[in-house]
């Protein structure tokens, strides 16, 4: 397959004409139109993908708000369902549903009818042991097939799905699964990262201390004799039987809860965001098909289309990557360090497996292209003639580490005659765990302009707004989004009057914030610049969460990692990442008199956020200070502080007179003098 081959959002245009005698000068045109016209677009969009539902809905947006917005009402969808869809047309085409390499570089394939035989048997499990829609499956599990297949049983029955990576410490875990309750903790109990095994059997023991209300726990095991007595998942899924091959999903009304995903802000517990089946299905192929330009691999068009965007199950982009299945999409998942062993780098691993595969699309966050280009991989290593997209995410992607992967495929292209490579297409995305989908994107029809993303997304009302709340064009605002999406978040689990929830996103903006009426708006907690050509640019969070290596997670997790410490009184940190700029993270700490911060005190500190958080979290320097700049209110000021050591001015960052403790600035105002000019060298 080459990139010959129509444009997903070409024929969507065509359809538009032909179905709603809809036309359009250009791209921010038909864009204007889809905003405005909520009811118009996003109906266009369930019949363009034929979503298919038992009843009729009586509108397409019946309370056209935020928060709580009302979608579809009437409609009845599953996920599950949605992806079935595709197991007759795509494996009577020879076509894979799974593609799925560890680290040892096996390739395994699950084939379509295995996928719905295998989630089939676990559903039918999981209704067995009494769980009923509503009630939460959590998994802790890594970026496996059985991964997917958990998820689909889940989605299946009507249960809630909620996942985290085995990387992450047993105390993460904990603040997230404790929050909702599952019956079933569907876990592993090893896994390989970076050349090593690392053993799970205490973290999975801890989970079942921590969490009372499991009434069944499910082990994913490659041991021969696994050490508890729990259902093996592999002998689960193993089972076969007429029952099984009749099973087909339950239909759910459109806001029934699909997953809990987690994001972190600056305070309190990380957030469980709920959302929903009907919202997620609809926005993913939008999405995925006409921004990403991914195709069905059984249609002519795209036919043998292969997605692979690599992540880890406690990103986001893990649900985006199961998504390419709602679509008939061959999915391409590793499970693995991308950047081989910690003393043997190799970043050239998932290139091997991007050729191996024949992945046609390859994703991966940001920071993972500049780590290849200081790398210097070799690209011609393997046969990666198929590869006719490159998608980033997670943080801002440079203009320079674009412009490096261009001259290299456009080399590429005069060996191995692909035409797409000689001007590869960037589906650079921003969005969010919030929302589960983006709000910026690609547009294969739109020029590139490396080091910013194409354009403002279909149905997303996106603006970037300045100090007085208002849009601006070439100037780098707040970036909010105006209108209702539809994967927007149902509610946060366990959010009475859903407090949390707008004071997440719709504190800044409220109703009525500009005197004019207008409703509240969804703040985003991004610096975005939008250029007068429909082109964006995203500078990094303007909010104090940290977006490490592509991952967010809440100041106030790694300081309770930190805090528990004796030796630690308070402590601070700030992360850097901004406009492509590599992720630097200081970590400030007042330290009990009479402890130095020698080596050994790094250590302890560094080892309490590995086993409170992740490795992933790990801060570039420690400093030792005598006080947290703190407001008079007693909230740390991480915001300010990293303002400063972008270069921004104190009397614009900073009101001495709005401080509990002015004198301590004095410190953090040399330390940014000190970094700005050794990184200015």
């Amino acid at each position: 397959m080459t990139a010959a081959f129509v444009p997903q959002i070409a024929l969507y245009r065509t359809w538009l004409a032909e179905q709603r005698g809809l036309t359009f000068a250009s791209y921010e045109e038909m864009r204007q139109w889809s905003v405005r016209d909520l009811d118009g677009f996003w109906h266009s969009i369930w019949d363009y993908y034929d979503l298919q539902s038992p009843t009729p809905f009586a509108a397409v947006i019946a309370e056209r708000k935020m928060p709580g917005a009302v979608w579809f009402p009437g409609a009845q969808v599953n996920y599950a369902r949605q992806v079935f869809r595709h197991v007759d047309a795509a494996d009577a085409a020879g076509l894979p549903a799974i593609v799925s390499c560890g680290e040892d570089g096996k390739l395994c394939e699950t084939s379509w009818p295995e996928l719905r035989r295998k989630a089939a048997a676990l559903a039918l499990h999981l209704k067995e042991k009494g769980i009923k829609p509503g009630d939460r499956v959590a998994a802790y599990l890594p970026n496996i097939p059985e991964t997917i297949i958990a998820f689909l049983a889940s989605a299946s029955i009507g249960a809630i799905w909620s996942v985290c990576a085995p990387d992450m410490a047993a105390p993460a875990v904990i603040d997230r699964f404790k929050q909702i309750e599952p019956k079933v903790l569907i876990a592993c109990d090893a896994v390989t990262y970076a050349g090593r095994r690392h053993d799970r059997k205490d973290v999975v023991a801890e989970l079942r201390r921590s969490l009372p209300a499991v009434e069944h726990v499910i082990l994913h095991s490659d041991a021969a004799v696994p050490a508890a007595p729990d259902a093996l998942l592999s002998d689960i899924v193993a089972t076969t039987g007429a029952e099984i091959d009749a099973f087909e999903p339950v239909w759910l009304p459109f806001d029934h809860p699909l997953w809990i995903v987690y994001s972190s802000g600056t305070t309190g517990l990380p957030k469980p965001i709920v959302h929903g089946h009907g919202g997620i299905v609809i926005v993913v192929l939008a999405l995925l098909g006409l921004h990403n330009d991914l195709g069905c691999s059984y249609d002519e068009n795209s036919f043998g289309e292969r997605y692979h965007w690599y992540s880890s199950t406690g990103w986001i982009m893990w649900n985006s990557q199961v998504g390419g299945l709602l679509s008939g999409t061959t999915c391409c998942i590793f499970d693995g360090s991308p950047g081989g062993a910690k003393d043997k780098p190799d970043w050239t691993t998932l290139w091997r497996f991007v050729a191996q595969s024949k992945a046609t699309f390859f994703g991966a966050g940001a920071a993972f292209f500049a780590n290849c280009v200081k790398a210097e991989v070799d690209l011609t290593a393997g046969d990666l003639s198929r590869l006719r997209c490159l998608g980033s995410t997670g943080s801002p992607l440079s203009a320079d580490t674009q412009a490096w992967f261009n001259n290299r495929f456009a080399a590429l292209a005069k060996t191995n005659g692909s035409k797409a490579q000689a001007d590869i297409w960037w589906a650079n995305i921003s969005g969010g765990t919030d929302f589960a989908g983006a709000f910026i994107g690609g547009n294969r029809e739109l020029p590139q302009t490396p080091g910013a993303m194409q354009c403002r997304l279909l149905g997303a009302a996106v603006e970037a707004f300045d100090e007085q709340g208002r849009a601006v064009i070439g100037e780098v605002g707040e970036l909010v989004c105006t209108e209702p999406m539809p994967s927007m978040p149902l509610y946060f689990w366990n959010d009475k009057g859903d407090a949390r929830y707008r004071a997440s996103y719709f504190e800044t903006y409220p109703d009525n914030f500009d005197g004019s009426g207008r409703g509240p708006v969804w703040r985003h907690g991004d610096w975005l610049k939008v250029d007068p050509d429909g082109s964006c640019i995203i500078y990094g969070r303007s909010d104090a969460t940290i977006n490490r290596h592509g991952l967010r997670m809440g100041t106030s997790e790694l300081y309770s990692a930190i805090e528990a410490l004796p030796e630690v009184l308070d402590s601070l940190v700030v992360d850097l990442e901004y406009l492509g700029r590599d992720s630097y993270m200081p970590l400030f700490v007042v330290l009990r008199e009479g402890v130095a911060l020698d080596e050994a005190m790094r250590a302890r500190i560094n080892k309490a956020i590995e086993a409170g958080l992740s490795r992933r979290f790990l801060p570039n320097e420690i400093f030792a200070v005598t006080e947290i700049p703190r407001t008079l209110s007693g909230k740390k000021q991480e915001l300010p502080i990293k303002k400063l050591l972008l270069g921004q001015p104190v009397e614009k960052v900073i009101n001495r007179e709005a401080m509990a403790n002015p004198a301590c600035l004095d410190w953090y105002l040399a330390l940014a003098r000190n970094y700005l000019a050794r990184t200015e060298t």
